[in-house]
């Protein structure tokens, strides 16, 4: 009986782990379709955000030119 119990309970699992791979290839799947669908827009946003990694430095130097601003005139 523990033997039957085991080899179920094996079975089971695999049973599950197969619903699992199925779902993760159909997400696969689909993510795979996407990009070919709308090849674009993922490079907008890629432009966009370069834009926006120099916004912290722009504000980083019009700081310290406050700074010494400030300090000059002093």
């Amino acid at each position: 009986m523990i033997a039957q119990g085991i080899q179920k309970g094996i079975a089971d699992y695999k049973k599950q782990q197969g619903i699992k791979l199925r779902e993760i290839d159909k997400q696969r799947k689909q993510k795979a379709r996407q990009p070919q669908d709308n090849p674009a827009e993922p490079r907008a946003e890629i432009a966009s955000n370069s834009s926006t990694n120099n916004l912290p430095w722009i504000l980083l130097a019009l700081s310290w030119a406050g700074f010494l601003t400030y300090f000059i005139w002093q």
